[in-house]
């Protein structure tokens, strides 16, 4: 019965590692930030440049001329990272508290349909943290797991510290 199990196990497993990637996983390539009246669509790969580089694309440049807000302070507010063991981080989430704490931070990052926002932003949250055990507002942005994700622009500079107030008393436990 082993024999057989190792006969079929292998070829089983290259198979499902070469069409697993080419399913791909869902993941947040355009970020649409409401500012008041104004709906700003930008791509996530613009927003993930601006993160590291400085550099605006015209789409962030109209966002910041609408909004007025001071662009190192929102590259800042992307790339501050908040540390959280992602097990601690998941099995809180996904408990009775989870659905509480993530309220706040669910009403600034949305879903395009304005659903299942709890869910989504747990999953974000988690995947951000499981490579190296911390969570910055851009992976979350990076990592959310629907095409398009949605941002309140008045409120992205207090999403980092409704963040860190989620994640800070997890990490606790």
């Amino acid at each position: 019965m082993s024999r057989l199990f190792v006969k079929l196990a292998f070829p089983l497993s290259v198979f499902l590692f070469t069409l697993i990637p080419s399913l791909g996983a869902i993941a947040a390539e355009r970020v649409v930030i409401r500012y008041h009246n104004h709906r700003i669509p930008i791509r996530v790969s613009e927003l993930s440049e601006f993160s590291r580089t400085g550099r605006m694309s015209l789409s962030l440049q109209a966002y910041f001329r609408v909004s007025g807000q001071d662009p190192q302070r929102m590259r800042t507010a992307l790339n501050r990272e908040v540390p959280v063991n992602a097990v601690t981080l998941s099995r809180t989430l996904n408990s009775p508290l989870g659905l509480m704490v993530l309220n706040p931070l669910g009403e600034v990052i949305t879903t395009p349909s304005n659903r299942a926002n709890t869910e989504s932003l747990r999953g974000a949250l988690v995947t951000s943290a499981l490579n190296d055990n911390r969570v910055s507002l851009i992976e979350v942005i990076e990592n959310y797991p629907t095409e398009e994700v949605h941002i309140h622009g008045d409120r992205i500079l207090e999403t980092y510290q409704t963040m860190a107030r989620i994640i800070n008393p997890i990490r606790l436990f």
